[in-house]
């Protein structure tokens, strides 16, 4: 899956994981106020209706008490204000929107004791409400009513008609809570969920393919070693060779040559320690010295080793051994070796080099 692909869906999901707080940003909890009248005849009027909203930062829950209004000032912003109530009984404070912020009079009704604070709007706006905002409240509880209600009640209190309100919780309300975009956001959620799992199957899938077609072709490539190793020239030492009286070393060791061991010779004429140039040829196919490869200096097919061509070799570390003019790169890891421990080295091997090529001249 290519980067862009990967990178659309990023954004996807990033766009439907936003959608949610945006959106419960304009979710608003309505309130069912239930208001009784009590007459001076001992007649209850009760009235109730889903007519109020809780305020943006208040607590939602439910209140209740007895209506009491401002002294004076019906917006109720002084500090100072004072209402006309029982101090003996729980009581719910009623203001007029309008000359100071929510949070001022809502924190200063509050500071008077009031169980909670009920807004009403400003005049010739009906029953309208909106959503208000008043950070800085604490916990308190506000709501807000339209003003034909919050009006009518207020002179029922100013008149000498005891008035008790109680607030419930009613439901919620804004774009969240609309059907489609319900089915929207269902089907956002399902479109990015599934997109993921997907392109982590696929990314799984492809890597196991990937894993598995580098065993086989590995396994391929040892079996044809093994046919190319089979084929070439093993020595056994002897006292007085060359190899043996000489300084010449194995460059997969880096130990002399002694009479007795024995030696293969390479298709480019190097020669190693038989025990220690098996191994090397089964895992990288190459002479550690001129990276001469046997396959092909031997005519093995090798047509497996064109899968491996398109991977990338990995950084290594070079360890230089100085100690003469003529360096001969010996890589302890082939391009395709996954083991970290594995390095790359450079090792003087001119006394073994001036020996070999002795023979030759």
């Amino acid at each position: 899956m290519g980067e862009m692909t990967q990178l659309s869906l990023l954004l996807i999901l990033l766009c439907v994981s936003g959608l949610v707080p945006r959106s419960a940003a304009f979710v608003f909890w309505t309130a069912w106020l239930k208001t009784d009248y009590y007459q001076s005849s001992n007649d209850t009027v009760s009235k109730s209706c889903e007519c109020g909203v809780y305020g943006r930062n208040s607590e939602v829950a439910e209140f209740s008490g007895f209506v009491a209004v401002p002294k004076g000032d019906p917006t109720g912003c002084s500090p100072y204000t004072s209402y006309d109530r029982n101090s003996s009984q729980e009581w719910i404070a009623l203001v007029k929107r309008g000359n100071c912020t929510f949070s001022e009079k809502i924190n200063a009704a509050m500071h008077q004791g009031a169980a909670g604070v009920v807004v009403y709007n400003v005049d010739d706006t009906g029953n309208s409400t909106t959503y208000m905002s008043h950070p800085g409240t604490g916990d308190a509880i506000a709501i807000m009513i339209g003003n034909i209600q919050g009006t009518e009640i207020a002179n029922s209190v100013k008149n000498g008609t005891v008035v008790h309100m109680s607030v419930h919780v009613g439901n919620p309300h804004g774009p969240l809570m609309d059907t489609y975009w319900l089915y929207f956001l269902s089907i956002a959620f399902f479109i990015v969920t599934a997109a993921s799992i997907a392109y982590f199957v696929f990314i799984s899938a492809n890597r196991l393919y990937s894993m598995s077609r580098h065993r086989r072709t590995e396994k391929r490539l040892k079996s044809e070693a093994k046919k190319a190793i089979r084929r070439l020239e093993v020595i056994t030492l002897k006292r007085g060779d060359e190899l043996t009286t000489s300084d010449a070393m194995c460059a997969v060791c880096i130990e002399s040559y002694k009479a007795g061991e024995v030696v293969t010779v390479l298709t480019c004429d190097h020669v190693f320690h038989k025990a220690c140039i098996e191994p090397w040829l089964l895992e990288r196919r190459t002479c550690p010295m001129c990276k001469c490869d046997i396959l092909k200096a031997l005519g093995v097919e090798e047509d497996v080793k064109d899968d491996m061509s398109t991977s990338s070799p990995p950084e290594v570390t070079v360890i230089t051994v100085t100690g003469g003019d003529a360096l001969y790169e010996v890589p302890l890891n082939e391009p395709m070796s996954h083991e970290p421990e594995q390095q790359q080295h450079r090792y003087d091997n001119r006394a073994f080099v001036e020996d070999s090529e002795a023979p030759r001249g």
